[in-house]
């Protein structure tokens, strides 16, 4: 009998690079089960895109402040589930933040100034998650007002990934990994029988590992500003906008998250990046199998309670 390997693809989903990845001793069999991981986030992305005119979350923005949409019972719960984490997060993480106008901040290389406050905190005057109505019994989803917008870009890739996941695991695969640009959820053992070695990004050099952690049923999910700023008067300015000021956070360069659910992972990272380190690590800290890493400005490295890293090399 062949021996157990690593079977993986990588492809462009959700406007990200996803890759999956399937231990077996049948590469055909586990390219079959890629295809039913993949197949599954294209389905999701069909329902929560906003660039389609006809998904769920577009029918639900064009039609803020005029009348509720009804939805499948997926998209509600995910909604039901975003606003619980916005509560939980005193509204750091809001899925109503699609409100912003875009040309408040570009983040490309012809930005060199910041805007003006009053007109930032004007222009997310419409990020309010309490602005969405929900009516359980009817299925149905409302912007109170006009010009609001929801997007799942805080929570989409982790819910995509924990999704895959739980349909590879239904068909059958016993150890595998969901990789969502480094956004993961991952189950089962390696090969020889040993949990994942999974890497924790340098964010001084996106490319470059500074720790690794040994995981297995568990999931990871990292928000730094490494990927996308702007550097104005010698400092560095995050994409991650702060949904109460309209303006970006500062400070931290990199929130790792890591639990049991990659749509809990994907959606708490933001949050802590904007509520900073200590009020982030003490949010975490009271909630049960959740834990962060952080790390400022200056590469100090801040952990919640029950974390414990080494330094190695990685599973690529």
């Amino acid at each position: 009998m062949p021996e157990k390997t690593v079977i993986k693809r990588g492809c462009k989903l959700m406007g990200n690079h996803f890759e999956l990845s399937v231990v077996s001793n049948n590469s055909e069999w586990a390219e079959a089960m890629i295809d039913s991981g993949i197949n599954e986030i294209k389905r999701i992305e069909k329902l929560l895109t906003t660039y389609n005119e006809e998904s769920e979350t577009a029918l639900i923005n064009r039609n803020a402040g005029i009348e509720p949409v009804k939805v499948s019972s997926e998209t509600f719960q995910l909604i039901e589930r975003s606003m619980r984490i916005s509560n939980v997060t005193q509204g750091a993480f809001d899925i109503t933040y699609g409100s912003i106008d875009k040309r408040l901040w570009n983040f490309d290389t012809t930005m060199n100034a910041l805007p003006d406050k009053a007109i930032a905190r004007k222009m997310v005057r419409l990020i309010n998650y309490e602005n969405i109505i929900l009516d359980k019994n009817n299925s149905t989803v409302f912007l109170k007002h006009k010009g609001m917008r929801i997007g799942f870009g805080g929570i989409g890739k982790g819910y995509a990934a924990e999704q895959a996941k739980k349909i590879m695991i239904a068909n059958g695969v016993e150890s595998g990994i969901v990789n969502a640009s480094g956004d993961l959820t991952a189950w089962g053992f390696q090969p020889n029988g040993s949990e994942w070695t999974i890497g924790i990004a340098n964010p001084n050099s996106s490319h470059e590992i500074f720790s690794y952690i040994n995981i297995t049923n568990t999931a990871i999910a990292t928000s730094g500003n490494y990927e996308k700023y702007v550097m104005i008067g010698g400092k560095r300015y995050s994409h991650t906008i702060d949904p109460k000021t309209g303006l970006p956070v500062g400070g931290i360069k990199s929130v790792t998250i890591i639990t049991s659910n990659a749509e809990i992972a994907d959606a708490m990272a933001t949050p802590v990046m904007i509520m900073g380190i200590h009020a982030g690590l003490d949010m975490i800290n009271q909630m049960k199998n959740i834990e962060a890493i952080i790390i400022d400005d200056n590469n100090k490295l801040y952990t919640s309670k029950n974390i414990h890293l080494s330094k190695s090399p990685v599973y690529a």
